[in-house]
């Protein structure tokens, strides 16, 4: 790359002293820090071209280099403390962009103006400037995107050594216990001017945000350099163009992956490994129910995985999921008891789960057979066909048959068909008689996969057509609008689920359509894919010393983080993988398949057996609430869980990446599609 001589040589973004402005702020502990205005000079006799300058005389040097590549600018930046110094370095770059008529991403964390997020969450509505920590983000990078001229202008980190130092604090201004490698970034409105905002160590502003709903005071962390010792930072700016906000998403999730190059991740635990131990959540978790039996996966604490009474069919319980998967595996495996004990489940849900009017008891005290919540949701409902499907398929096909499932599924399927509006949608939450509870259309898509299911066991072509009307929706509403919210049923923001259930979905009705209608549905899985991927970390985040996750090596490239209300990490996979793998083929992006791997070999980590319990109590029972950033769910913070955990999803999540081609096998009733798409052993 060549040196930078002069400003905008390449770039049309302006680089050149007039646009750009730094400070370094300086703090002698227990007194306020003073921040210092710097300006970029011509550097004398230096290996760097230019040099910060303050109008002060401070006791501290730093050099820049800026080098450019076609549509990248490479920042190196060097600070030398010329005597013991406690500091905080800034610099901002003005697009040039009008920031009213921008929108702006911070991958897993900041969609356009995270409108869709309560007040208490970062959103527009608190500020419309936004500075983060970099491990907030599945890159460490932030875009601003013009609509007017459809321009992308991005600064992304370019990572040094993994670390991270404990604090005793966590909001005003905190001098680190040791060295950190996390620095920041963000977007600020600068006089009108849409401006990139980046740093090191970290800060936090306007508010910094600790837990679920929870906006806290600004803070900003102090690094000690000694006398003498140098720290060298870098940063890469970049200017894309893009035809909407999708296409800003894509092409920066295509940049980031090629950027940080994530690598699956080395572990010797295999598909076999996984699912033995996974499966002593089975016969640890299964209550034997007064009303209906189950497995125990709700709202249980890391401290004992005490069993409770909530038995929940869909969301974090995923019961008959996990029933299914218990049954599947005994019978392989010849565990008598275990497969016993997962159909004694689904009789039990055939005769005692199911409302008068014939829905789900979804989420109820299994001992007094009482509904624990009001209402209804779609996903719930939704998730709990999708596992009885699957379980009614694998019986038929051993010549096993359950009429009595088979009509309850069917008046469900009817009552979902009464339902859906006439756009396609499904309200989010409902009541016993159909009234609306909440009329928002963000879990629509999980609707899709068991009406595409549905009609392939039934053949009933009205479920098709329902499943069809269900993704023109989310094309117009979601995917084309790059809106995907309120998918999961504990927070109402933009999240990860809604954008991985309309790409799941979309991939779904792909395979039971042919021609034109199928290649329109798999570019529809297409494009949402690129926002589930979005949520997925592409780079470790680092941990200090003494935070377990990271004193038991948790490496979170893989992993992705939740929704703008709840900043932790989690295994909320199930096929998406699987759907990654054939839509790189289908599609022509090599880099799905290739991150897929990540994924599938990543999410492994933190099996817990003995000598290797990763702070949970029981055998099998894979941690939730997988705290890697400066927040927590209620309990502890960065670097541990929270106190209470569902590892009735997790478990099911994880099986169903660890059985790929289970869903093209069911919709394409081909023998040999599970071989085709299954991965070998690791």
């Amino acid at each position: 790359m060549a040196l930078l001589t002069s400003a905008g040589e390449l770039l049309a973004l302006d680089y050149s002293p007039n646009n750009v402005s730094a400070s370094i702020a300086l703090k002698i502990p227990g007194n306020p820090a003073v921040t210092y205005p710097l300006d970029l000079q011509k550097a004398q006799n230096s290996s760097y071209a230019y040099q910060w300058v303050s109008a002060e005389n401070i006791p501290v040097l730093i050099y820049q280099n800026t080098e450019e590549d076609k549509d990248k600018k490479q920042i190196t930046l060097m600070i030398t403390a010329q005597e013991d110094i406690y500091f905080h370095f800034g610099q901002l770059v003005n697009t040039g962009a009008i920031h009213e008529n921008c929108q702006f991403y911070l991958p897993g964390f900041w969609y356009r103006r995270n409108l869709r997020s309560p007040e208490n969450a970062p959103s527009f509505r608190v500020s419309d400037s936004w500075e983060v920590r970099e491990d907030r983000l599945s890159s460490p990078l932030s875009a601003i995107f013009d609509e007017t001229n459809d321009k992308v202008y991005a600064v992304a980190r370019l990572l040094d050594a993994p670390c991270d130092a404990l604090t005793t604090h966590r909001e005003g201004e905190i001098i680190l216990s040791g060295k950190t490698s996390v620095g920041y970034t963000g977007f600020i409105n600068q006089d009108g001017q849409a401006t990139l905002s980046f740093g090191f160590p970290y800060q936090e502003t306007p508010k910094s945000y600790i837990r679920k709903l929870t906006l806290a005071e600004p803070v900003s962390a102090y690094q000690f350099l000694k006398k003498g010792e140098s720290r060298i930072l870098r940063w890469e700016i970049t200017e894309q163009e893009a035809d909407d906000y999708s296409a800003c998403v894509r092409n920066l999730w295509n940049y980031c992956y090629d950027l940080y190059q994530p690598v699956p991740y080395e572990n010797p635990y295999t598909d076999e490994k996984m699912k033995e131990t996974l499966s002593q959540f089975f016969t640890q978790s299964f209550v034997d129910g007064a009303s209906v039996k189950y497995y125990s996966g709700v709202e249980l604490e890391t401290a004992n995985c005490r069993s409770n009474a909530i038995a929940e069919v869909g969301f974090v319980g995923r019961t008959l999921l996990n029933a299914f998967n218990a049954l599947e595996y005994a019978e392989s495996q010849g565990k008598t008891e275990m497969a016993n004990q997962a159909r004694s489940i689904f009789d039990s849900y055939v005769e005692n789960g199911f409302s008068d009017s014939g829905f789900f008891l979804e989420r109820m005290d299994a001992q007094k057979r009482v509904m624990l919540e009001k209402q209804y949701s779609i996903r719930r409902q939704s998730e709990g066909v999708y596992a009885v499907l699957y379980y009614l398929n694998y019986e038929k096909q051993r010549g096993r048959k359950h009429p009595e499932w088979e009509a309850r599924l069917k008046s469900l399927f009817e009552k979902i068909l009464e339902l859906q509006k006439e756009d396609g949608s499904f309200p989010r939450k409902f009541k016993d008689d159909l009234t609306e509870v909440d009329a928002t259309g963000g879990s629509t898509p999980s609707a899709t996969l068991p009406l595409v299911m549905g009609y392939k066991y039934f053949k009933d072509k009205r479920y098709l057509e329902a499943a069809k009307r269900s993704v023109n929706y989310v094309e117009k509403e979601i995917v084309l609008k790059a809106d995907y919210f309120s998918s999961t049923l504990d927070a109402n923001c933009e999240d990860k689920e809604a954008s991985l259930y309309a790409t799941t979905a979309a991939y779904y009705l792909s395979l039971v359509c042919k021609g034109d209608e199928r290649a329109h549905y798999l570019d529809i899985a297409r494009q949402a894919a690129y926002f589930a991927l979005s949520w997925y970390y592409v780079w470790d985040v680092p941990f200090a010393q003494g935070q377990m996750l990271g004193d038991i090596g948790l490496k979170t490239r893989g992993w992705g983080n939740v929704s703008v209300e709840n900043n932790h990490i989690d295994v909320f996979v199930f096929d998406f993988a699987d759907v990654l793998q054939g839509l790189s083929r289908e599609t022509d992006e090599p880099r799905f398949a290739a991150f897929a791997e990540v994924i599938r070999t990543s999410m492994r980590q933190l099996l817990p057996f003995e000598g290797h319990l990763c702070g949970i109590a029981k055998k099998g029972y894979y941690p939730e609430v997988v705290q890697h950033t400066w927040w927590d769910y209620g309990k502890n913070g960065k670097g541990y869980y929270n106190n209470i955990f569902a590892p009735g999803w997790v478990v099911a999540s994880l099986w169903e990446l660890l059985s790929p081609g289970r869903a093209e096998a069911f919709l394409t009733s081909s023998a040999n599609a599970s071989a085709k798409r299954a991965q070998p052993s690791r």
